[in-house]
């Protein structure tokens, strides 16, 4: 018996939205694109509800520019996720042919969402600020704006008593990066449980979390830059107030309050794995630099299978570092273990699930491990 299949219709009119429609015309089969950055030419995130879909029956949608996107050999290997509920997403079938991403669902409900990775909304990133504002030691420390006036909170956990480590952790500021508000919800998730571990670091340390670095970029479902086009993660020499606002405040409070430590959490669209970035091409990196970051890596491999130390960017040759980078330009401004932490948009390769590959709550279970390192290094870090 043949079935005729309802006209789909298309949104992305919502927070993190990005699609494009080309032809729409053939439930079955519905041809799309990936729309750029503001003022920007880079594009990758896609996110987008689908509505109209006969249950039992395949749909499928290709994204026909990605090819010509920011990273266009990070699809090769790569599944989109899809949600009936924005809550549970899981991995459908997707094939890359050097041009046009294609990914194809058995729908089991009328509606869905599809999106590059697991969002993290502007809605929980509220809540969970709310949450760790609750809790006790947590202070609101300060409030940037971005280019579009919307809130940026800086947290201190701990009291800034004298002689304390200063831990920084920043995450968001290539906005698709979803995965890195996930890890700072595992951050104050484990701060909420206050276990001995924790309890020990606090001791030792004040952390200052700025849980997203680029509110706009996210909500407008850009990939890479800010409402004014700008790449934050390469603005850290040149910091203004009408194309970086983000980053000039960051460096602001670290004025004030000093680092002593500094960890920019991010999500790569090539490599399939878990991995830090150092600082060896710094200028100002010593032995002593080496060993912490050495400590750091090994520490981090011993508290999950989830972190590795074989794959990842090639090292910077001495005194060659692109110091536009938030790491490389706080490690050398500070003298301090500085590291960029990458998780990948695809699965992990070491420790792969079929099912989600990598997501949210892997996400948040690296930022507990995290934690746990930090909480055996804080007192070697001067």
């Amino acid at each position: 018996m043949t079935v005729t299949l309802s006209p789909l219709h298309i949104d992305c009119d919502f927070d993190s939205g990005n699609i494009l429609i080309s032809d729409a015309s053939d439930p079955s089969r519905t041809r799309l694109a990936i729309r750029p950055d503001t003022r920007s030419d880079h594009f990758q995130w896609f996110h987008f509800k689908v509505s109209g879909l006969t249950k039992g029956h395949d749909h499928h949608f290709i994204l026909e520019n990605a090819g010509q996107s920011s990273y266009n050999q990070a699809w090769k290997g790569y599944q989109a996720v899809a949600s009936y509920d924005q809550q549970h997403w899981f991995r459908v079938p997707t094939e890359f042919d050097g041009k046009a991403l294609s990914f194809s669902l058995k729908a089991a409900q009328p509606q869905v969402w599809f999106a590059y990775f697991e969002p993290y909304s502007r809605a929980r990133h509220n809540q969970l600020i709310e949450r760790a504002r609750n809790l006790p030691g947590v202070d609101l420390l300060a409030t940037g704006r971005s280019v579009e006036g919307r809130d940026i909170p800086l947290l201190r956990v701990g009291d800034g008593a004298a002689g304390k480590r200063k831990i920084w952790i920043i995450a968001q500021q290539h906005p698709g990066e979803h995965m890195a508000e996930w890890f700072m919800e595992g951050v104050i998730d484990r701060l909420q449980h206050n276990d001995p571990t924790v309890q020990a670091l606090l001791q030792a340390a004040d952390l200052y979390l700025i849980p997203n670095m680029n509110p706009d970029g996210a909500i407008a479902g850009h990939l890479r830059t800010n409402a004014a086009g700008q790449d934050l993660n390469r603005a850290w020499q040149n910091a203004s107030t009408d194309r970086s606002p983000e980053v000039l405040f960051a460096q602001v409070q670290m004025r004030q309050y000093g680092v002593d430590m500094f960890l920019d959490v991010h999500g790569d669209e090539e490599i399939p794995h878990v991995f830090t970035a150092g600082c060896e091409g710094n200028p100002g990196f010593t032995p002593r630099l080496e060993a912490l970051e050495q400590a750091f890596r090994d520490n981090l491999c011993k508290r999950t299978r989830d972190f590795q130390q074989v794959h990842g960017y090639p090292r910077s040759a001495p005194g060659q570092a692109n110091l536009t980078l938030g790491a490389n330009s706080v490690g050398q401004a500070y003298d301090c273990l500085s590291l960029t932490l990458e998780m990948p948009f695809k699965d992990h390769d070491d420790n792969p699930d079929k099912k989600t590959g990598w997501n949210g709550q892997r996400s948040k279970d690296l930022a507990s491990a995290v934690l746990d390192v930090l909480g055996q290094m804080a007192g070697s870090l001067r």
